[in-house]
């Protein structure tokens, strides 16, 4: 068709910069060509397009390069779309104007595939702005779920958002899958979970290949995601089908200024924190590696008068809710999170990120510090690395969610004579439980497996482990470890490397972080004496309580209730940041226990001040048993109590990754009491150089409560996760 001049996108600079604004004319449906022909763009489509990005940003708000692009391919070319775009680009306003042409016109409503309940909550409210009627089904929603159908089958629903767990829901499926061959849309938000190549691969989201089988033949597919780098993108392009239409555009983002403070221990990373909080504008995001440091930081920073809050995988539905909204309104300074506040929450003008720990690669750092920046000229995403701690989770994270080829072998050979539910399993195979179940989802979306009920069911599919294709999973993220660790030294522009990660061709120095400036924001390089004084007074004062087992597992002689030992105490738990020394002693080689460890221990005793015991039993440790039994003689003397010999061991150390009834068992079989001794009837202080599943424990104070004790006082050097 031969359009008028007037008529035509600019293809050139003009719309390259962003600064077309459609020409809206609802009497004429005339089509437009944008990308020298590449996609067509009905008058009516640009209209609507131009209505939504007002109502989304407000009036005199400029498209950006791509966005109606995308929606013409959705819309008028019924295609499948994968859109990879920095963060703040504006992938909602794609699929909420699509969705508002496609419902316009007589189809079926748009199903969304959302991660995260935080992101469903920000996208049902940005679906209202522009008058769309949306609404979930997940997990903290059961009640609902049958309001929500019915409301699809009446049509009187514009956006269904899913989580991808949703599709291994039996009730999910059997309500939701004869409603998608009338859907006018399927959305997939953060895709690149579906790769195995991506940061947060979840094997849930591989259930969408099978999805898009249930789909009418013509109905459009978006896919959407800001950190995927050229093998992510080519992988999940393919699993969407081999004409997907691909949509990258440059990642760099100029209101960011991107920092690195390298060198700090572990208590100067708090006070660091706690020292910028003061001098920052606006409010933020400090990211935290683990739930126990997220809640450790938080406890300290509001000692310290900030108005921060603690939010991660413990935090429950309502309370998430209601931080997120206080920081939406700025009435927090700081949420102090674990990456449980990650993909898709939104607020414009986060002014800064924080990271005490370096992310396990430069993809996933820049999807979190992404959050920053996104209405605002400028703001701040500064990392605090975390050295050796950054080393060793890097190592743990590259294969942790990989399958175990000999624990799935177990697994399916258990299966192979009956169902089984997953204490089933766990007492068959000797598998933790937390394993245990990211091994069968894993051979669910296989189809290897399949639920009934409460019990997992083989299935006649011939599963085998895909060693090559693991292994370079396992290599490509050591190989991503090595661009954090790049990083993290600030050799180079911090933007430079964050996106040559993500294969932008358009990778070039920024010109705005502290490698290319030289400059470091907040207290600089080091926080002052006081702050630094401050946080470590917090931290060595924690109170790290071991609580009691409470019921003895499956597997062992023992079974009900526990009654052995109260509320015990330990010094330092993980990579307790107030006591690094201690930490490394006590992870070392076999040896006498240092003065400073034994001033520990006294030191919780006395926060702790529990009634005096008669005697203190030390539990023997295959691994140390020179700390082991150094640390009773000291405390034995420092505190005039006497050290019963009452336990020996035999044999090996028992393994940590044995489900409890295996460890409970076999800790049973090498524990023995020492013939003729005897405790008072009286309370007693079990000491122990480490202890991680606590098993251990419960079974010698067991056996200290058989043999008249009338108390057992658990006291560990080191609570290992």
């Amino acid at each position: 068709m031969s359009l008028e001049a007037r008529d035509r996108i600019p293809s050139g600079p003009l719309w390259l910069a962003g600064t077309y604004a459609p020409t809206l004319d609802a009497g004429r449906a005339r089509t437009r060509t944008l990308a020298e022909g590449d996609v067509v763009v009905s008058q009516h489509t640009a209209s609507v397009f131009g209505d939504t990005l007002s109502e989304l940003a407000g009036t005199g708000a400029q498209p950006r390069p791509g966005q109606l692009e995308a929606v013409a391919a959705l819309v008028e070319g019924h295609e499948r779309v994968l859109v990879v775009q920095a963060t703040g680009w504006g992938k909602s306003l794609v699929y909420w104007t699509a969705t508002r042409l496609t419902r316009s016109a007589g189809a079926g409503p748009t199903v969304v595939i959302s991660p995260l309940l935080a992101l469903m909550r920000d996208q049902i409210a940005a679906a209202a702005r522009v008058g769309l009627v949306a609404t979930s089904v997940n997990s903290a929603n059961v009640d609902e779920w049958e309001a929500v159908f019915q409301g699809l089958r009446e049509d009187s629903i514009d956006v269904l958002l899913v989580s991808p767990e949703r599709l291994a829901n039996p009730r999910f499926a059997d309500l939701a899958l004869p409603l998608l061959a009338r859907s006018g849309l399927l959305v997939i938000d953060e895709a690149h979970c579906i790769s195995d190549w991506g940061v947060d691969f979840r094997p849930d989201y591989q259930r969408l290949t099978g999805l898009l089988l249930h789909l009418g033949p013509a109905t459009p597919v978006l896919a959407t995601t800001a950190t995927a780098n050229a093998r992510v993108t080519a992988d999940v392009a393919v699993q969407l089908g081999a004409s997907t239409r691909v949509l990258r555009g440059p990642l760099a983002r100029s209101s960011l200024e991107l920092s690195v403070v390298p060198g700090l221990s572990a208590v100067e990373r708090f006070a660091w924190v706690d020292q910028s909080l003061g001098q920052m504008p606006g409010s933020g995001i400090v990211y935290c590696p683990t739930v126990d440091m997220c809640e450790a930081l938080t406890e300290h920073l509001a000692a310290q008068g900030h108005t921060v809050a603690a939010y991660n995988g413990t935090t429950d539905a309502a309370d998430r809710v209601r931080i997120e909204d206080a920081l939406r309104a700025n009435t927090l300074k700081a949420v102090v999170a674990t990456s449980a506040l990650g993909m898709g929450y939104d607020k414009p003008d986060l002014a800064f990120c924080i990271h005490l720990g370096s992310p396990s690669s430069p993809v996933a750092y820049y999807q979190q510090v992404g959050r920053a920046g996104r209405q605002l000229d400028h703001a701040l995403g500064i990392l605090l690395p975390a050295g050796d701690t950054d080393e060793a989770l890097w190592s743990y994270f590259a294969s942790a969610s990989l399958p175990d080829p000999m624990m799935a072998r177990a697994v399916l050979n258990a299966l192979a004579g009956a169902p089984m539910t997953l204490a089933d399993l766990e007492a068959d195979t000797g598998g933790r439980r937390t394993r245990l179940e990211a091994l069968l989802k894993q051979l669910h979306v296989d189809g290897a497996v399949r639920r009934d009920g409460s019990r997992w069911v083989r299935t006649d599919l011939d599963w085998t482990y895909d060693q090559a294709k693991y292994d370079s999973v396992i290599a490509e993220r050591r190989a991503e470890a090595g661009l954090m660790r790049q990083y993290a030294t600030g050799a180079r522009c911090l933007m430079q490397v964050l996106i040559e990660a993500l294969d932008d061709p358009e990778a070039q120095a920024c010109g705005r972080c502290s490698v290319c400036t030289g400059n470091l924001p907040g207290p600089g390089p080091r926080p002052n004496e006081q702050a630094v004084t401050a946080a470590a007074t917090y931290l060595r004062g924690r109170a790290r309580i071991i609580e009691p087992r409470k019921l003895w597992p499956r597997g062992g002689s023992r079974t009900g209730r526990i009654v052995a030992c109260s509320p015990g105490r330990a010094v330092a738990y993980a990579n307790d940041p107030g006591w690094p020394a201690l930490v490394e002693e006590l992870g070392g080689h076999d040896a006498p226990p240092s003065a400073e460890l034994i001033d520990a221990l006294i030191a919780v005793l006395g926060q702790w001040r529990p009634a005096r015991p008669a005697a203190l039993v030390t539990v023997p440790d295959p691994h140390q048993p020179q700390r082991s039994g150094g640390i009773g003689e000291a405390l034995s003397d420092r505190l005039r109590l006497p050290c019963i010999q009452a336990l020996t061991w035999t044999g090996p150390a028992v393994p940590d990754a044995l489900a409890s009834g295996a460890h409970v068992a076999q800790v049973q079989h090498r524990l023995a009491w020492t013939a003729g001794v005897a405790v008072p009837p009286s309370g007693i202080l079990l000491v122990s150089a480490s202890a991680r599943t606590r098993w251990t424990l419960t079974v010698a104070a067991a056996m200290l409560r058989e043999a008249g004790a009338t108390d057992v006082l658990p006291l560990v050097a080191h609570l290992r996760p």
